[in-house]
């Protein structure tokens, strides 16, 4: 049997058909209704002016220029991702600023100790070995270099995603049930699974750190429906289920109502994890 890790083919080709694209379409609805988690992300990294910072899964690139500012011009911000089509972006957005690199962490050759910090928005929670994925990005952390991460906290207690999930079960059918522990936005819901998966790849000092933040959609409820009909449980149904446009204005409605609700201001349960290198 092969050492080598599963490697992320399928989340390669995912991110780097219509989901990439479909992303950057709403790239600023998107960096808006989570600059919060970014916020927490940089915040408890306390990113220092002249550290070297390697941003994982970086998608667009936004959280990558946000570290960089951090950093100042004596430091450093590099984004890994494995989407061609949000790293093209990306490039052309801010190459002038940093570097970006389009590569599997799992199996990139990192040199060895060449960040302080490993980040990301999440951007981890999509690796086919997660443990060795984690070990390969502690080879690129210096001794004493820290990692932090934001990670989904449990589906039922996001109703960013459990409010379009009923509501498009509701008139479209239930989807077929998938293991929430396989690479997805769900995959490190649970925080003793994560602490163990890090402690395997060689981090220590691990903490994990359930945050009840506030995301805020730009837009009126309407808008923010409309925005779940394009990313996200809804936009999945309405492709499984080849969904009409009736349908996706129905299931629009429903999704504004419970937003309207709940005054454009959607609770969020976020898993953050700190860890070390030895």
């Amino acid at each position: 049997m092969s050492d080598r890790p599963a490697d992320n083919s399928d989340q390669q080709a995912f991110w780097s058909t219509s989901a990439g694209k479909n992303w950057i379409a709403h790239q600023n609805a998107m960096d808006a209704l989570l600059a919060p988690v970014l916020d927490l992300v940089l915040d408890r990294a306390a990113l220092q002016p002249g550290e070297t910072v390697l941003d994982i899964g970086c998608g667009a690139g936004t959280s990558t220029t946000k570290a960089a500012d951090r950093v100042g011009s004596s430091g450093s911000a590099l984004g890994l991702d494995i989407s061609n089509v949000l790293l093209a972006h990306a490039q052309a957005q801010y190459g002038n600023r940093v570097t970006f690199v389009l590569a599997d962490a799992q199996t990139y050759p990192f040199h060895d100790a060449a960040f302080d910090i490993v980040i990301s928005r999440f951007g981890v929670m999509f690796f086919a070995d997660s443990i060795a994925a984690f070990r390969n990005l502690g080879k690129a952390l210096r001794p004493g270099g820290r990692m932090v991460f934001a990670a989904w906290g449990p589906a039922p207690h996001n109703p960013w995603f459990m409010i379009p999930a009923r509501a498009a079960a509701a008139q479209l059918g239930q989807m077929p049930k998938t293991d929430r522990s396989l690479p997805g936005p769900f995959a490190f819901e649970d925080q003793e699974r994560v602490i163990d998966i890090l402690t395997k790849a060689g981090l220590t000092d691990i903490r994990a750190e359930t945050c009840l933040i506030d995301l805020t959609p730009q837009g009126n409820a309407l808008d923010a429906a409309h925005l779940c009909c394009q990313i996200g449980p809804a936009e999945k149904a309405l492709q499984h289920f080849g969904a009409s446009d009736t349908d996706a204005e129905i299931i629009a409605g429903q999704i504004a109502k419970e937003f309207a609700a709940m005054q454009m201001r959607i609770p969020a349960n976020i898993n953050l994890f700190t860890a070390t290198k030895p």
